[in-house]
């Protein structure tokens, strides 16, 4: 091994480490410019110890494991040839980004990983200044990396470069496109490294295989030549100057070199927007990556490198997991991948369970998901009726706009998302399907607190954002019984939207009611009987998963002379005629919610009570105007209060204020 440091692209900052053969490599990495006092050759060492930790470390604590062990030389070779954060890494969903993490000194706090004042499973300003971007929603990196090569031109800065990483299945959002199109209009230094761990490019088809490979080596490393692009510019200049006919052979020319192109990469990837492309660039191989990000580095303008990874390598257990190549673990044997948590019954399985149903029963069900088929639960519906089944890619608004054209042609759609990428559909929920009163059903997987996946990830926006459509009806399910019933309620609407909510993880029991009211609401507690003069009347109007949190504060309290009433509006939006009843003949109102308290289920309540004249105070547990951070549910629940023993205690002070209203 040639162990004479290789010279840095920049100059390494003055923290940078002196390189010492005794100990791994990764001690010696602390800054990205320590990466660059590696030789090349010790580059792939050092990929190897990363691999190993991250398939350790991962899989004792979960994660996003198949995508990290997939990039782990091509983002070497990013820090190593390129100066972050001068020139900024923008991380497109930033799932990925664990081996960036361990580039820029946080190696060390991985068995902290998506835990509670931990590290993120995403990229986070507050833990590094490497770190640009926090949402982990996908097809967002073009645009910052435009914005951001915009910022630079502006302040005189315009020789630093950009480099934006996103997926090839993030490139079937559209926002990449709108962002591609400006950026291919401007002469700055965005490098956009497009890490394409689709399976298209699997050696499946023999000798033909082999050939392209070979072809793609050759390809890009013509392509990365400055003569070529000085030979192509030229020849168009000379060609055209020969009038019709020059401007023939050009055209014959570029369709020859387009054609040689469109055999490596497919043609609805990248359509032709002026802008340089370098690829396909093997990419487990360091050698090839530096050359690529090397060229890249040095071309002045917008530029295409096209990666090609393989999700999980390295680790047999993810290549070899057919259905996501372990994109998203629990914690598993390190070995063998196995899972080592317990499986129950999750709300999922209850809703796909459910959905086959209905397919069975009904013709007009047809089901559309954005890019998640599995994760959402719709893979076992695509499997039975793929005529029936639409997967749009990363297009949550094209996902709802078309499911009210398919309402329009008398079908019945079912978008199935998580609870955090409704808003972005939010326009064509409003307009193209709320608007036109189109019976479409939006079911919302990890509605409310999603725990471990942090701040972008949780769904306690929906309720709050779906409630402002005028004629939209909510449903928030309590238990898989209520699951089961109100789906079936909601695909039974015909005159509008519906919205059916359930959180992540498992079900638990079925929670049975004492009564139905005739408006639909449950009855879940409550105590017969006259109580004394001194007791406070609470109802408590607990929302979907809630219920069972609302129970355990109603027997909490009992012993404060505070009875409480339980009620499960089940449609909680619009708010029930039961509802306001039972509130006309309580001393408070107290609504138990996993949402947001501006805007929410207790906000809509407030408002029709004033609206019905009724003036019972009402009260609301629900998240603050904040963005929840990683930790598990129950922490972050306590955090905020809205774990059953905090709910208790605030009841009881709302109860305590109105028997004494001096206090």
């Amino acid at each position: 091994m040639n162990e004479t440091a290789a010279a840095p692209i920049r100059g390494a900052p003055d923290t940078a480490k002196e390189y010492d053969r005794t100990v791994a490599l990764l001690e010696h990495i602390a800054t990205p410019a320590d990466v660059r006092k590696l030789s090349p050759a010790q580059l792939d060492d050092l990929a190897d110890e990363i691999r190993q930790m991250l398939i350790q470390k991962v899989s004792a604590t979960g994660g996003h494991l198949g995508p990290n062990l997939g990039v782990v030389e091509m983002t070497i070779a990013l820090h190593y040839i390129f100066d972050s954060p001068n020139d900024p890494i923008i991380w497109d969903t930033s799932h990925q980004s664990y081996v960036h993490k361990i580039l820029t000194g946080r190696g060390g706090q991985f068995d902290t990983l998506r835990k509670k004042g931990g590290l993120s499973g995403y990229t986070a300003r507050a833990e590094s200044e490497h770190d640009w971007t926090e949402s982990s929603h996908a097809s967002a990196s073009l645009s910052y990396a435009d914005g951001l090569a915009k910022a630079k031109a502006l302040m005189g800065r315009d020789g630093d470069n950009v480099v934006a990483v996103v997926g090839d299945g993030a490139l079937t959002g559209g926002m990449c496109w709108e962002a591609l199109n400006n950026i291919a209009a401007a002469n700055r230094n965005v490098v956009i490294v497009v890490n394409d761990n689709g399976r298209s490019y699997s050696p499946t088809i023999g000798g033909f295989a082999n050939n392209l490979t070979k072809l793609r080596d050759q390809l890009a490393a013509l392509r990365m030549q400055p003569a070529y692009d000085e030979v192509m510019e030229s020849g168009k200049k000379t060609l055209k100057s020969m009038g019709w006919v020059g401007e023939r052979t050009f055209d014959a020319l570029h369709a020859l070199k387009e054609g040689v192109k469109y055999q490596v990469l497919p043609t609805e990837m990248f359509p032709e927007l002026g802008m340089k492309y370098v690829g396909p660039v093997e990419g487990h191989d360091i050698k090839s990556l530096l050359n690529a990000f090397k060229y890249a580095k040095r071309y002045e303008g917008p530029l295409i490198v096209h990666v090609v990874t393989e999700k999980g390598h390295g680790f047999a257990p993810a290549v070899n997991n057919v259905a996501d190549q372990m994109h998203s673990t629990g914690v598993i044997d390190p070995v063998t991948g196995r899972s080592l948590a317990s499986s129950e019954p999750g709300w999922t399985s209850v809703f796909t369970k459910e959905l086959l149903r209905a397919g069975h029963e009904r013709d007009d069900i047809v089901a559309i998901t954005a890019a998640m088929a599995g994760p959402t639960g719709l893979q076992p519906f695509a499997e039975q009726f793929p005529d029936r089944f639409f997967d749009v890619g990363i297009a949550e608004q094209h996902a709802v706009a078309s499911a009210s054209g398919m309402a329009l042609g008398g079908l019945h759609p079912v978008v199935a998302v998580y609870s955090t990428f409704l808003n972005r559909a939010f326009d064509q929920l409003l307009m193209d399907v709320g608007l036109i009163n189109q019976p479409v059903t939006l079911v919302l997987d990890r509605a409310g607190v999603t725990g471990s996946d942090g701040a972008s990830h949780n769904g306690v926006w929906d309720m709050a954002i779906a409630s402002i459509v005028p004629g939209i009806r909510i449903a928030a399910p309590r238990d898989a019984a209520r699951l089961r019933e109100e789906f079936s309620e909601a695909i039974a609407v015909d005159d509008g939207p519906t919205v059916v909510r359930f959180p992540k993880g498992a079900v638990g029991a079925d929670i049975d009611a004492l009564e139905r009211l005739s408006g639909g609401t449950d009855v879940l507690s409550r105590l017969d009987g006259e109580g004394t003069e001194d007791d406070i009347d609470v109802l408590i109007v607990a929302v979907g998963a809630f219920a069972k949190y609302g129970l355990e504060v109603a027997e909490a309290v009992l012993a404060d002379g505070i009875r409480a009433t339980v009620v499960d509006p089940r449609w909680v939006i619009p708010v029930s005629s039961d509802v306001l009843e039972l509130a006309a003949e309580a001393d408070l109102v107290v609504v138990y919610e996993d949402g947001v308290v501006r805007g929410g289920v207790g906000s809509a309540v407030a408002e029709a009570l004033a609206a019905a004249e009724v003036d019972t105070p009402v009260r609301q547990l629900a998240f603050p105007d904040i963005f929840p951070l990683h930790a598990s549910r129950g922490e972050i629940l306590q955090e905020y209060g809205l774990d059953p023993a905090s709910a208790a205690a605030q009841v009881r002070e709302w109860a305590a204020s109105l028997a004494d209203p001096e206090n």
